[in-house]
């Protein structure tokens, strides 16, 4: 009997076959790894989103009128964004292919997390806006390498069955991260370049368990050559031959700008939409309460879903507390107001989490080319 036959018999993927589907229940440890990373990612990207970019950005602008500071938050966010179109396919991607002794995702990470950190500490540095937008550009991309590595590891490593309530580690760590980021960098230190460098430190401080955590390594035999012409071919999953995944890209990336514009112009609202003197301090509050929505509907929700096997009802429950939190806010723009609609979209924010029961189709084009190069 062949490893492979033998591994089939007793349902356990060989230790070689990085694209067999995961049946061994991850531990403790490697979930608490897992959260920790993310809790690094989520302070290093959401504390400039909500407060250290936008008044890095109005300080540098002095404008006689707030539209000026919204707009320009918003070329230098959408300026970013259209690199995460490329940053994020491209590195799950290449990833995929990586058959580097330390595994397929875990350099992924490292180097994400560095690059990330790094172009923090840069951020912090600048004055001018041109210069601001690099650093937020590379910012973003090390961001994108990071979570599309980590995000994979779901996959490759977490059973079915799992995959709900870890999920959930990546939705709960998103609100107290939010929360402690904006502590320190409002009572811990205080100046732009003291809180981009405290956030980037915090990021590689967290990241560095996971990156102990075993990582399956690519044999050779399922390698899928790595050619310009077949990288930018794996990008495309035909929606129509995999509807569930089309299904769930597009649910998820409809929610996540939902998601988006509630946190990133949170401070705008405050400080203009309803001319708050104490803009900074609420929207901390604001933050406690998104914070405690988050943490108890991503793990009740996450083992929820796992129980019921049934992802697409959380899905649509993500997309109508989240719009719910919309309309309260255009509706009767007041700071009460604000924190009901925090509490919407935090337990909107963690139903959108539901969707990853599988985050790749369950035959993918790479994996059929891993197949046929394996039986050759």
């Amino acid at each position: 009997m062949t490893e492979l036959d033998a591994a089939s018999a007793s349902n356990v993927a060989p230790a070689h076959d990085a694209f067999a589907e995961p049946v061994r229940r991850v531990r403790a440890g490697w979930i608490a790894a897992f959260a920790s990373a993310w809790l690094g990612i989520w302070m290093a990207q959401l504390t400039p989103v909500q407060l250290l970019l936008p008044a890095q950005i109005d300080a540098e602008l002095h404008p006689e009128d707030w539209i000026e500071s919204v707009v320009a938050f918003g070329v230098v966010s959408g300026i970013a964004a259209v690199f995460v179109v490329v940053a994020y396919p491209l590195t799950g991607a290449l990833s995929d292919r990586t058959a580097s002794r330390f595994g397929r995702r875990r350099p992924w990470i490292a180097g994400g997390a560095l690059l990330f950190a790094a172009a923090l500490v840069l951020l912090g540095l600048q004055t001018q806006l041109w210069a601001i937008a690099i650093a937020w550009v590379l910012a973003t991309i090390g961001f994108c390498v990071m979570t599309a590595a980590l995000t994979a590891t779901i996959s490759d490593q977490v059973p079915v069955g799992q995959r709900g309530f870890v999920s959930g580690w990546m939705s709960a760590p998103q609100a107290v991260g939010i929360i402690a980021g904006l502590l320190l960098v409002t009572t811990v230190v205080t100046g732009a370049a003291a809180g981009y460098a405290v956030v980037a430190g915090a990021l590689v401080l967290l990241a560095v368990p996971f990156l102990f955590v075993p990582d399956a390594r690519l044999d050779a035999r399922e390698r899928a050559r790595v050619t310009a012409r077949n990288v930018v071919a794996s990008l495309w999953i035909s929606p129509r031959r995999y509807p569930d995944f089309g299904w769930t890209l597009l649910s998820r990336v409809l929610v996540s700008i939902g998601n988006a514009l509630g946190t990133g112009l949170l401070l705008y609202f405050l400080m203009f939409g309803l001319g708050d003197p104490n803009a900074e301090d609420d929207l901390i509050v604001l933050t406690l309460v998104y914070m405690v929505f988050v943490i108890v509907a991503s793990l009740a929700l996450g083992r929820l879903s796992d129980r019921l096997g049934r992802r697409r009802l959380f899905v649509f429950l993500a997309a109508t507390l989240q719009a719910a939190a919309a309309l309260l806010l255009a509706i009767a723009p007041s700071l009460p107001t604000a924190m009901v609609a925090a509490g919407c979209s935090g337990s909107g924010t963690a139903a959108s989490s539901r969707s990853t029961r599988r985050s790749r189709p369950r035959c993918c084009p790479t994996r059929r080319r891993a197949a046929r190069t394996s039986a050759s």
